[in-house]
């Protein structure tokens, strides 16, 4: 057997409707074979706490392998996987088209499919997953005032803590309820001009963060958008592109909400639109997670061809020589984090790119996981993990003295800049906002 791979990786379909992908003998086995695997190598020990903990119940046991560890233990590495997809994309050399055939995040995807099939998922979990109902409850006007105070307030944290399990110290993002998709004003009326990697016209998906929370980073894209002459419209209707569920182990959820958006975009792609969404999330879902699970789907292959990152498809249009760099303001110090659903996407560092265009500005680049990722850090279970898998991040990126954090994934700024501490004077800025302010908008 040959050691690791210098092929690029391969993503095999992920096969969840068949009987046997809910078989928990047969899911244990693959676990104990996966594990062993990852166990004699550790080059993942620094990503997350999934092979940190994997390698502590190995260590610990009386064999000092695999097969001293007990088989309820190993949900316990499950439990600590939040699907960032980075020892697949960046660390592991047994992926396929390895023989080994490796694919943890997968297999932890699967495992998480099994216990949701079981019934053993929280009320919690699922409902910080339902993140587009949550959103329509929580930016009703008047019931916004009260939930942003209540998320504000010390003694009803701790009562969140206590019934909810939502951690007391994680500083949760505020609703608003002038949403994005009632709000926006995409301008559609510039003629079209495709270039050699671009098309000429943009459909924006807003995603569920962007519509309820941010709406400002949905507006500044447009505003990019429109200062560039790309003419734009807003996705007609939209669900929650389905990643909180994903990440819930809920398949069946995925399959509802892709029903929902499939139609819609696919229409979009093939009329010749560039489908953007600003959360890498988002993007990443579309491009690889629901392709993978309805892989003989025409229509999400459509959607995946037509989906871009507002960064990735900027720096292309750059390249055809269709966007303009007259920008009027330096940005003076940026420290950047790259988000672990934009690095999977295999694109390069397109935010980075762009933001170096800006006369005046420097890029402090940092391209590790932030400890976050989506629901996962706000869990009473897993909030000081987060903060300690971010420890490094926030170091490296308070190392400048930046005037500005930023990250593609709102989220994961606003979790950076809680790590950074009170001291840090930095303002938190969406790339794409950095963009308008640079050029001036």
């Amino acid at each position: 057997m040959r050691e690791g791979s210098l092929e690029a990786p391969t993503r095999h379909p992920i096969e969840w409707k068949k009987p046997e992908y809910y078989d928990e003998a047969a899911l244990f086995k693959e676990l104990e074979r996966v594990y062993d695997i990852c166990h004699g190598c550790r080059r993942c020990v620094s990503l997350c706490t999934s092979f940190p903990t994997l390698f502590d119940l190995v260590d610990n046991s009386q064999t000092m392998e695999v097969d001293g560890v007990r088989k309820e233990d190993y949900w316990k590495v499950v439990d600590q996987c939040y699907l960032c997809d980075l020892c697949y994309m960046t660390k592991c050399p047994y992926v396929p088209p390895h023989p080994w055939n490796v694919d943890f995040p997968h297999l932890m995807l699967r495992a998480k499919a099994l216990k949701h099939r079981k019934g053993e998922i929280t009320f919690r979990d699922k409902l910080l997953s339902s993140t587009d109902a949550l959103g329509k409850l929580a930016s009703i006007p008047v019931v916004v005032q009260m939930v942003n105070a209540v998320n504000k307030t010390p003694v009803t944290r701790k009562l969140m803590q206590d019934t909810l399990g939502i951690h007391a110290d994680r500083v949760l993002p505020e609703y608003t309820s002038a949403k994005f998709r009632s709000t926006a004003r995409a301008n559609a009326g510039f003629p079209v001009k495709d270039g050699a990697n671009t098309p000429g016209k943009v459909a924006v998906f807003s995603t569920c963060y962007v519509n309820y929370n941010e709406p400002g980073i949905g507006q500044d894209l447009l505003r990019v958008l429109e200062h560039n002459e790309i003419p734009a419209i807003i996705v007609e209707k939209e669900n929650c592109c389905g990643m909180p569920k994903l990440e819930l182990g809920d398949l069946e959820a995925v399959e509802k909400l892709k029903n929902g958006n499939l139609p819609v975009l696919a229409k979009l792609a093939r009329e010749g639109y560039a489908i953007l969404t600003a959360i890498p999330s988002c993007t990443l879902m579309f491009k690889q997670e629901i392709p993978l699970l309805f892989p003989d789907d025409p229509e999400c292959k459509a959607v995946a061809a037509a989906m871009f990152d507002p960064f990735e498809y900027l720096a292309l249009r750059h390249r055809d020589r269709l966007l303009k760099t007259e920008f009027s303001r330096p940005l003076g110090k940026v420290s950047y984090h790259v988000p672990c659903h934009l690095r999977v996407q295999n694109m390069g560092l397109r935010t980075r790119e762009m933001l170096e265009l800006v006369p005046g500005t420097e890029v402090n680049t940092v391209e590790r996981c932030s400890g976050h990722d989506g629901t996962w850090g706000v869990k009473k279970e897993y909030f000081d993990n987060s903060m300690k898998i971010g420890r490094p991040v926030f170091r490296a990126m308070g190392s400048n003295e930046p005037d500005y954090v930023s990250s593609d994934c709102p989220i994961a700024g606003r979790h950076i800049l809680q790590g950074m501490g009170d001291g840090a004077t930095a303002e938190k800025a969406h790339p794409i906002s950095l963009l308008r302010i640079a050029y001036g908008l």
